[in-house]
């Protein structure tokens, strides 16, 4: 120990030397009294390289939650094709228009549905628990994401998934929280009539209701009733669904909002304790169903080092938190599961010279690669300029990945920064800034009461208007937004090919709103209305789950908004 001591004050001994001598001659030549930045292992005086970092695939996760780098697994090395080859024309994330508008997209890009499920948007109406009809959703149906009313527009969106795409045999992702219930329920409906078992159904509805009273603003229903929807999601689907995934814990629309990394990091981890202990007060084993929570993504930024040393923080955070604090049996619990990549962040995307993103999300997914995360660009280069992505945008984005795996070669170490003096400080440091926040929304009385009192809004929004003081002064700097914007710069923009040229959005609402007619005038209405009743008798008894009413009443072809003017009656309204 007195060794170690003696071998720590020597470095900081030198280090002072330097700077008073090297740097402080070097500064009076350039004329700047910037410091240089220099981590030493003086830096890093209570360094554990087992207890602080450990290895790829063990407690506490810091090197990465596997063992073995999967990408080049998966995508196969020494192939011709491999995985990698599913990352184009993989279009992800889609939808808009009407169900048959999104069916007939889906039919152009059958071969590259084959393996895959859809990654379905919803428009804002459906997002919001509002019919099509409904006087709010003027001007919105169908634009940016998928109309949905009721099991018809189901039936007809699920018409390309059949045979060997079957629903028992894809799985269905939904970007969907206030209603997810609601689009679950429809799920296994369909399902029923297509004479397949619920339990063999596979996918994942995003289902993150605290988020968006926080950042993003879809909530249907207050807090509490909202929080008894995901215990519903959770209960039903430990039980009847154990294939699907219950939630996708987001921390991305945080970040969007404004959100610090370490409060993006923090806030989305309080939330996805609340809504574990949501199943746990429902009485179960914890064990039983966090396997089916996942988690999105924490966003990101374009000060990358700082952004993966976040991310190996919230490895070993979320590890403890889940050890220590939920009492997680099984180690592979303890990592949260995370699809990775995304390191520079959506936000960081400008409309002026966009081909600058191609860059930006590039240098992230170099970065993402580094810490063991996939290389994926995400997103594309076009994402600030419409609904959709281009082709020439997903073709280039595809390749840079490729690049990255393929002849960078950047996935074939684990955690190239594991020991860094600077990368490990930092790293500890954001432990200790993470398990702060936590501890400050504990002493609000818990994340309900966070979000409920409207303090985590107020502290992402106070964050955000920090950041756009520094972009007005120019301490934050946005090449092409507030710097190296004269006039002998250029705009790049190329030839693009719109991901959505064969619909037409500007028709969508007026055929939903004829489809939608049609419905209501031909369903058993008398049938409708007894469905009704039993979801308003439920919703009155907190402990019913809700989920088996809804599916009775999508059969009936009772509509998504109906459902939800009727869930109002007990719950109220959160807008």
């Amino acid at each position: 120990m007195q060794e170690k001591d003696t071998y720590l004050k020597n470095i900081k001994e030198s280090k002072q030397k330097w700077k008073e001598s090297i740097v402080e001659k070097s500064k009076q030549r350039l004329g700047t009294q910037d410091d240089p930045i220099m981590y030493t292992p003086a830096d890093l005086e209570d360094f554990d390289f087992a207890k602080d970092v450990g290895f790829p695939g063990e407690f506490p996760f810091t090197a990465g939650r596997v063992a073995i780098p999967l990408v080049p697994l998966m995508w196969g090395k020494g192939k011709i094709n491999g995985a990698g080859k599913m990352i184009k024309g993989a279009f992800g994330y889609s939808g808009c228009g009407t169900a048959k508008d999104l069916r007939d997209f889906y039919m152009d890009k059958g071969a590259h549905l084959a393996a895959r499920g859809p990654n379905i948007a919803f428009d804002l109406p459906t997002q919001c628990g509002l019919d099509s009809d409904h006087p709010q959703s003027e001007g919105e149906v169908g634009k940016v994401g998928l109309a949905i009313d009721s099991l018809k527009d189901f039936e007809t969106l699920y018409e390309v998934f059949t045979g060997p795409k079957e629903i028992d045999k894809i799985a269905s992702n939904w970007t969907i929280n206030g209603t997810t219930n609601i689009v679950l329920a429809m799920y296994a409906a369909l399902a029923e009539k297509r004479g397949i078992p619920v339990s063999s159904l596979r996918g994942t509805p995003q289902n993150d209701i605290l988020k968006e009273f926080v950042a993003r603003g879809t909530q249907v229903f207050p807090v509490k009733p909202s929080m008894r929807m995901t215990r519903d999601t959770i209960t039903y689907c430990t039980e009847h669904m154990p294939k699907m995934n219950t939630i996708s814990i987001s921390g991305f629309h945080m970040k969007e909002a404004g959100a610090t990394r370490i409060q993006a990091i923090a806030f989305t981890m309080a939330n996805g304790l609340a809504y574990l202990q949501s199943g746990v007060d429902a009485g179960l084993d914890i064990d039983k169903f966090i396997g089916k929570t996942t988690f999105l993504s924490f966003g990101g930024g374009m000060k990358v080092l700082k952004e993966l040393a976040s991310r190996r923080a919230a490895r070993k955070v979320w590890a403890i938190l889940m050890r220590d604090k939920m009492g997680v049996k099984n180690p592979k619990f303890w990592i949260y599961k995370e699809s990775g990549g995304a390191l520079a962040g959506y936000w960081t995307s400008t409309k002026q010279r966009p081909l600058n993103n191609w860059f930006r999300v590039g240098i992230g997914a170099a970065f993402s690669a580094l810490i063991g995360d996939p290389p994926v660009l995400q997103p594309p280069f076009d994402e600030p300029l419409g609904l959709g992505h281009s082709k020439e945008a997903q073709q280039l984005g595809a390749d840079a990945s490729r690049i990255l795996v393929e002849e960078c070669e950047l996935c074939e170490v684990q955690d190239v920064f594991a020991g860094s003096y600077y990368i490990e400080s930092l790293t500890k440091q954001y432990v200790k800034e993470i398990f702060e926040q936590l501890d400050a929304i504990d002493e609000l009385g818990g994340p309900i009461k966070a979000v409920e009192s409207g303090w985590m809004k107020s502290e992402i929004a106070k964050s955000a208007a920090e950041y756009e003081k520094k972009m007005a002064t120019g301490e934050e700097i946005r090449v092409g937004i507030n710097k190296y914007t004269e006039e002998d710069e250029i705009e790049i923009i190329p030839k693009l090919t719109p991901m959505y040229a064969s619909i037409d959005r500007e028709a969508a609402e007026k055929k939903q709103l004829a489809n939608l007619k049609k419905l209501k005038e031909e369903r058993d209405n008398t049938k409708v209305k007894a469905s009704l009743e039993k979801i308003e008798n439920a919703a009155a008894d907190e402990k019913a789950n809700l989920i088996p009413f809804f599916i009775d009443a999508v059969k009936e072809y009772t509509t998504m908004g109906e459902i939800c003017g009727t869930l109002k009656n007990v719950f109220g309204s959160a807008l």
